[in-house]
């Protein structure tokens, strides 16, 4: 067990602004980041929020910076940027605060419990020679282990015995005894984060100090970064249906479901608003939403929190646990329609994956609704909607520290935006479309942050049509998935009509495919299920340090001689760095290219396998440059379908990215 956790926190010590210094040194000056990028990179991508991001690497500390590193299962490749501080108990990090601050939240990991279920240790916060205040930290909604869907219990076998095990390169047969696994098996989802209001604002330049107490439970504690915002007085709807008149107990000591029933039952009737004031309110199942505004006084303020309840029997939906959450009704029964939630947060207490509970922040259908500016926090999924539904909008909100997806559209929504959201730390897609049984349609996710998804990717598409992926910010996925994916599976229906992927930023993507044994790109189109043949444009990307390939289109290959990619067009995109190719094709089929810029790029411009038939014609795949592909990766001898077969080329670590 010792030597699996030194393997996880994988420490590396660095120099620079967090290195190690004397008490009386003076504090370094703040560094503002965004999703650990220098914000010029990403100017006009991604959401636009409340809060400052500091890197506690570019703290100053007595503690020992971790990483860089992307090897999944590490602490240092889940972590933003790929580095984090490590404190013993006794050290500390401070942040200079850059703007006035009355909040933070604050990014960090502890230990687990040696069989599993977390622990909890304190962190003292001061700023300037004002008295410390004691965040408490826990772990009992971080550390995953083993396959899919992942244990809470270190000390587990194999929970598949006869899956593929890439560690130990074998496929055991009922008649094999199951291989020796170390144990904890694939350790992950270590982080989380916690908000904290400070009582008073600070103004620009004062020192912010996060302590281990010297007599912490915990040996390690991991700092990776804090957000410092100034959160606004609450929000006042003086003329609404206000749950405290219906009984509801904002100190969170009584469940008030039923208050929050009878509050909205009364809205709908005087057609009124419901107001959450201040406070913390117990609810421990569903809430059913229907024809109704439901106002918080802001997410800082309200706070929406319940237990995961065991069911006496499995739900008709096969869910086994209920908890906190807003659900419209589901579309079986019509759905609902006009539903208004805002301004609150939801605290769940989802510790483990089970796929068939109903355990999300928001559910169900909602159709001519939106959802804006709620905090999700530590429920299965954010928001999971199964249509038919449509006219959806989902707006300004935060979604961290979920057990699966941020987001899912699932199965006809249409004409529904998702915007200016942000995601960190989420268990599988941070947002997803997924067009299973009926395709979605007409939808946008634009200009949203996904940062650390630590299974899958940053954002998903899984067929449809006419949808939009534009203007958002992705970064840091940690394993089986990327930035971006295109992908025929998951039984969804098929790409038609045209997919637009514009003005993205992806950085540090591109993970390690264990099954396959090779690096993704930063955005990937896969053929599993059939093949992709929409229009497909790619236009104004940016794919910032690539850890393997920039692109990748793939057919696996059990499929690759039934199904291929073609009509995908690639425009005025630029990539900066990549670990090997700019472009991967491990498929039949065909792209263009029009102005891809490529630098700092570690192996052959293209990595073409096509069917891996290797005929005398040439790959399978073809690729068309339609003029200003500069940087030299798109060389003319490639042209049209040169075999340049390199699956595992020798990866160059690029540069960081700079202004173009």
């Amino acid at each position: 067990m010792a030597a699996v956790l030194a393997a996880v926190l994988a420490v590396t010590v660095t120099g620079g602004a967090g290195a190690a210094r004397a008490d009386a040194a003076p504090p370094a000056p703040p560094v503002v980041t965004r999703a650990a990028l220098d914000p010029s990179l990403v100017a006009g991508r991604g959401a636009d929020v409340g809060f400052l991001e500091q890197e506690a690497e570019h703290a100053t500390t007595n503690g020992t910076l971790i990483g860089p590193g992307r090897t999944a299962y590490t602490l240092a490749s889940e972590a933003s940027g790929r580095r984090a501080v490590s404190l013993a108990p006794g050290q500390f990090v401070e942040f200079t605060l850059p703007a006035a601050t009355n909040a933070i939240t604050v990014r960090y990991s502890i230990p687990d419990a040696p069989t599993g279920g977390g622990i909890t240790a304190p962190l003292d916060v001061s700023v300037g020679r004002r008295p410390a205040r004691t965040m408490t930290l826990t772990s009992q909604y971080a550390w995953l282990y083993n396959q899919y869907p992942f244990s809470n219990d270190p000390t587990a076998g194999l929970l598949h015995p006869d899956w593929w095990i890439t560690e130990c390169s074998c496929v055991p047969a009922a008649t094999t005894p199951t291989p020796t696994i170390t144990r904890p098996f694939r350790p992950h989802h270590f982080y989380d984060e916690q908000r904290m209001l400070l009582g008073r604002t600070y103004p620009a330049g004062s020192v912010l100090r996060l302590a281990v107490p010297a007599g912490s439970v915990a040996p390690w504690t991991v700092i990776d970064l804090l957000d410092s915002e100034l959160v606004a007085p609450p929000r006042v709807v003086p003329v609404a249906a206000n749950v405290l008149a219906f009984g509801a107990d904002p100190t969170g000591r009584r469940d008030s479901a039923g208050a929050f029933d009878r509050a909205i039952a009364f809205a709908r009737r005087t057609k009124l608003k419901v107001y959450l004031p201040p406070g913390t309110y117990q609810v421990n199942r569903h809430i059913v939403v229907d024809d109704v505004t439901i106002e918080g006084a802001g997410n800082w303020h309200t706070i929406v929190k319940g237990r995961e309840v065991a069911l006496d029997t499995p739900a008709p939906d096969g869910s086994v646990h209920t908890g906190v959450g807003f659900y419209g009704r589901p579309a079986s029964a019509g759905g609902s329609r006009n539903v208004h939630l805002s301004g609150f947060a939801i605290e769940g207490d989802v510790r483990e994956r089970i796929d068939t509970d109903q355990v999300n922040g928001v559910g169900g259908a909602l159709s001519h609704s939106s959802v804006d500016g709620l905090y999700l926090h530590h429920t299965k999924v954010g928001l999971w909607f199964d249509g038919p539904m449509t006219d959806v909008r989902v707006t300004n909100n935060v979604i961290v520290d979920q057990i699966a997806d941020g987001l899912n559209f699932h199965t006809g929504v249409t004409d529904s935006v998702v915007r200016n959201n942000f995601v960190r730390n989420t268990g599988d897609d941070g947002l997803a479309m997924w067009s299973e049984k009926t395709g979605n349609a007409g939808n946008i996710i634009d200009r949203n942050t996904v940062q650390s998804p630590v299974l899958a990717n940053g954002i998903a598409v899984y067929g449809g049509t006419d949808n939009t992926v534009s203007r958002n910010l992705v970064a840091d996925p940690v394993r089986e998935g990327s930035a971006i994916q295109v992908g025929s599976r998951f039984g969804a229906e098929p790409f038609t009509g045209h997919l637009w992927i514009t003005e993205n930023t992806t950085a540090r993507a591109g993970t390690y495919e264990l099954n396959w044994n090779i690096g993704l790109g930063a955005i990937w189109f896969y053929a599993l299920d059939r093949s992709i043949d929409a229009d497909i444009q790619v236009v104004g990307d940016h794919y910032l340090d690539n850890t393997y390939n920039a692109i990748m289109l793939v057919s696996d290959w059990p499929v690759k001689d039934r199904y291929a990619i073609t009509n995908v067009h690639f425009r005025d995109v630029r990539v900066d760095g990549a670990g090997t190719s700019v472009v991967s094709a491990r498929t039949a089929g065909s792209a263009s290219f029009a102005n891809v810029d490529a630098r700092n790029v570690g192996a052959v411009g293209v990595n073409n396998c096509g069917s891996f038939h290797f005929t005398p014609a040439g790959s399978e795949f073809s690729l068309t440059g339609l003029g200003g592909n500069d940087g030299g990766w798109l060389a003319p001898w490639l042209l049209p379908n040169t075999i340049t077969c390199d699956d595992r080329p020798p990866v160059v670590t690029p540069p960081p990215p700079s202004t173009w």
